[in-house]
């Protein structure tokens, strides 16, 4: 895919008969799947196939996806295993203090107040009432950042920096 492109779900599975898919969500935004909205085949070709959805219901805890023009199971049996995304002009813009998983993915961790380097965030965690970070280190097990203003003091997405202020035992 040659423009940005960023993961929204992934198809799990196909459902009966009639072109469904069982989707696994990887976003917040829950309106990404209406009915009407253009989404894109990661098929690692150049801009990937679009897609419009034309029929979506909740399922224990999945989403039912159906696009138009695929009306039946044969339809879209190749989709089983793939991701489904947005392209970057489709993002919205989010409130101060909100990220999207790809800006902090990737930036460096620091101490707010001796600028010591601690590592580099990895991935992002969504257990419950807050998100965690986990943090790399160069040796080392990695660091686990509740996304927390006690712990949290600065996020710099355009340099790719964040400050801590860690709570006793944090680090250990």
């Amino acid at each position: 895919m040659s423009a940005k492109y960023y993961n929204i779900g992934k198809v799990v599975n196909t459902h009966g008969i009639r072109g469904e898919v069982k989707v696994l969500r990887i976003t917040d935004f829950a309106e990404r799947f209406n009915v009407g909205e253009t989404i894109y085949l990661d098929d690692h070709q150049d801009d990937g196939q679009a897609l419009i959805i034309d029929g979506h219901r909740l399922h224990k805890g999945f989403d039912l996806l159906h696009f138009k023009g695929l009306g039946n199971i044969n339809d879209v049996e190749h989709l089983k295993g793939k991701y489904l995304k947005i392209a970057e002009s489709q993002q919205t813009s989010l409130e101060e203090g909100e990220y999207y998983y790809h800006e902090i993915i990737g930036c460096e961790v620091y101490l707010r107040d001796k600028m010591e380097k601690i590592g580099v965030i990895k991935e992002v965690l969504s257990p419950g009432a807050n998100d965690v970070w986990v943090v790399k280190r160069a040796a080392g097990k990695d660091i686990l950042l509740p996304y927390i203003d006690d712990v949290i003091k600065a996020v710099d997405v355009a340099g790719k920096k964040v400050f801590i202020e860690p709570m006793e035992g944090l680090l250990d």
